[in-house]
């Protein structure tokens, strides 16, 4: 991390975490943050669902709810980013204070629920980057959500597909948010299911075929996450992304450890890992992973890759280690992955996953 980027995160740990996070994305598209263009070697360069990414290390949703950065974030060392959630209508979500940071624990907690401008503003500015000279080439995907006060949430995400699909590169059904009630009550088979086949019906109408990813919660026990992946494969899903915040507060020690909200963060990664190399042992090389929850630096990816994921996000460790934490990874990734004689990403993919069933 350059001296300028640690100046900038200690003035910006010193603002309330939300205020933060406005003034970051400020920053990014001002120009005030690094933007390293892409970071990429043979052995980083890899596929997925038909996409390719000049490194596995990709960026979560959240971050940019709202398709604001997509240039910036475009050219800040990613792989890939993932936009959104986004619901069809815009909606303010709930009632501030709902972000904290856990700083004793390196976690996040938040509970936002869905706050973003609704795919009609949003589907104008995919449209406007879309085909930007100001950005680099890498997939950009868009997380789908619900509204919170909608007749038919398992609709709303095939709504969201139908607006925006032409503008993004894939999709994720984002069922496992904590923060809108009963949400993730559409993780059930029977439910599951009729959500993806709306959603794949909406995604017959576009002009181009995307990729279709699944994000799921990490509290879920055994049987539910057999249970996910036999719906997975049914359905004809591109991939599963393992996974979202957690309900759990366990060990924690940070002031702000009994807020209410999704926990992501440090105290995620074993529990998370875990439930990908469970998906990993069910799904096979039949429906590829993304590993996400706790990632801090590039041994921890590769973990995850080793676990069973054939890519990785980070979100939460970049509000302590900054956003030039992704080019980081990605270049010890690739150390990692030479060290250990792999010329490529997808030879390392479900090699330690015993180490963790």
């Amino acid at each position: 991390m350059s001296l300028f980027e640690q100046i900038g995160m200690v003035m910006l740990r010193s603002l309330n975490p939300e205020t933060s996070h406005r003034f970051a994305l400020s920053a990014l598209r001002a120009g005030l943050a690094p933007l390293p263009g892409p970071v990429t070697s043979p052995r980083l360069k890899t596929k997925f669902a038909g996409m390719e990414m000049p490194n596995p290390v990709g960026l979560a949703a959240g971050f940019d709810k709202n398709a604001e950065a997509i240039p910036q974030l475009s050219r800040a060392g990613f792989g890939f980013i993932e936009l959104g959630a986004v619901t069809p209508r815009p909606q303010p979500g709930n009632a501030k204070p709902r972000l904290f940071r856990l700083t004793e624990d390196q976690a996040v907690i938040n509970r936002f629920g869905f706050n973003n401008d609704g795919m009609e503003e949003i589907t104008n500015r995919l449209a406007r980057c879309r085909h930007s000279s100001h950005r680099t080439d890498i997939p950009v995907g868009l997380n789908l959500g619900a509204n919170k006060d909608s007749e038919d949430r398992a609709a709303d995400f095939a709504r969201v597909l139908a607006h925006c699909g032409n503008f993004i590169d894939f999709a994720t059904v984002n069922v496992s948010s904590p923060n809108t009630e009963r949400l993730r009550d559409l993780q059930g088979p029977e439910a599951l299911e009729a959500l993806l086949a709306g959603v794949m019906d909406a995604r017959k109408g576009l002009d181009h075929n995307v990729p279709v990813l699944l994000k799921i919660a990490p509290d879920l026990d055994s049987t539910e996450l057999m249970e996910i992946a036999e719906v997975a494969r049914k359905a004809d899903l591109d991939g599963v992304i393992a996974t979202n915040t957690t309900l759990s507060r366990e060990g924690l020690k940070s002031a702000h450890k009994s807020e209410a909200g999704g926990l992501s963060g440090r105290p995620l990664f074993e529990k998370s890992t875990r439930a990908l190399a469970q998906l990993s042992r069910h799904l096979g090389t039949n429906v590829p992973l993304i590993g996400v929850g706790g990632i801090g630096s590039a041994l921890d990816a590769y973990t995850k890759i080793r676990a069973g994921a054939s890519l990785v996000q980070v979100y939460s460790a970049m509000v302590y280690h900054g956003l030039s934490l992704a080019p980081r990874i990605a270049r010890g990734l690739d150390e990692l992955l030479q060290k250990d004689g792999y010329d490529s990403v997808t030879e390392a993919v479900g090699t330690g996953r015993g180490d963790w069933l």
